[in-house]
């Protein structure tokens, strides 16, 4: 779920400091085993006042639809339907930049600017978002519907994620995997789709699937990925942090094939 909100967000969205206690404890009874919260504002000084109602889109990621709402305040949250998928085929995508400087100040230093130019050539498409995980990528990226996390894009990439968004089509630089997977699942999806792209394939968000090591495609086919965890070096897990050695996934290996049941 997305809400605008354009006043402060303190450093978790739902600590009570933005909301207040009261109102905090039933958003987080309405959302719990359904759905995230992040906060969205316009950039700049406009998105720090709205005259009117807040948007508020409920996207269905695994479907890649949402569903857009006109609400008078945070509490009419409480009245919304997150069943099944209301919404239609989302009319243009949502780019969602981090730039919650109380969570981590490289997210502001680094994404505000990036926000800012991106929406003064598309205002509809590209919102400040509150914190999206991974702010050592910063800038941060969330592309929705389909729930996949981008970093450390410039604005030249970026206008590049926005356009291939537009039309569908999957894009792999910066491209830190869909919400829906786990690490081993996002890294396994991941190596799929660079394959099909380098083979000169045009793969669209939403066609292929991830079931831990295993990918399908909605076309039927197959692929079996081999998957190694690894140390790495140099990790920075927040601005101004010293860097640590940690571990990631990594494709060494994609088979084609049928691997139902394997």
């Amino acid at each position: 779920m997305l809400f605008e909100w354009p006043n402060g967000w303190s450093r978790d969205i739902l600590d009570g400091g933005t909301f207040g206690p009261e109102l905090t404890a039933q958003l987080k009874a309405k959302l719990k085993g359904v759905a995230g919260l992040q906060l969205i504002r316009k950039p700049g000084k406009e998105g720090r006042v709205i005259n009117g109602q807040h948007r508020c889109y409920v996207v269905w990621t695994e479907q890649g639809v949402y569903k857009e709402y006109l609400l008078d305040g945070p509490a009419d949250i409480l009245g919304l339907d997150l069943g099944a998928p209301l919404g239609d085929v989302a009319k243009h995508p949502l780019v969602l930049i981090c730039t919650h400087g109380r969570r981590d100040v490289c997210c502001a230093v680094k994404g505000r600017p990036l926000a800012a130019e991106l929406a003064a050539e598309l205002p509809d498409v590209v919102w400040e978002t509150s914190h999206t995980k991974g702010h050592r990528f910063a800038p941060s990226i969330l592309l929705m519907p389909w729930g996949y996390s981008f970093g450390r894009l410039n604005i030249e990439a970026a206008r590049e994620l926005v356009r291939a968004a537009q039309r569908g089509e999957y894009f792999y630089p910066g491209n830190r995997g869909c919400g829906l997977y786990g690490p081993r699942g996002q890294v396994a999806e991941l190596a799929v789709a660079r394959g099909l792209i380098e083979a000169g394939e045009r793969v669209r968000f939403g066609q292929l699937r991830a079931d831990d090591a295993h990918v399908r495609h909605a076309d039927g086919r197959e692929w079996r990925v081999e998957l190694q965890e690894k140390e790495v070096s140099g990790v920075v897990s927040s601005c101004g942090d010293e860097p640590k050695t940690s571990k990631a996934w990594h494709a060494v290996g994609v088979h084609a094939g049928n691997v139902s049941g394997a």
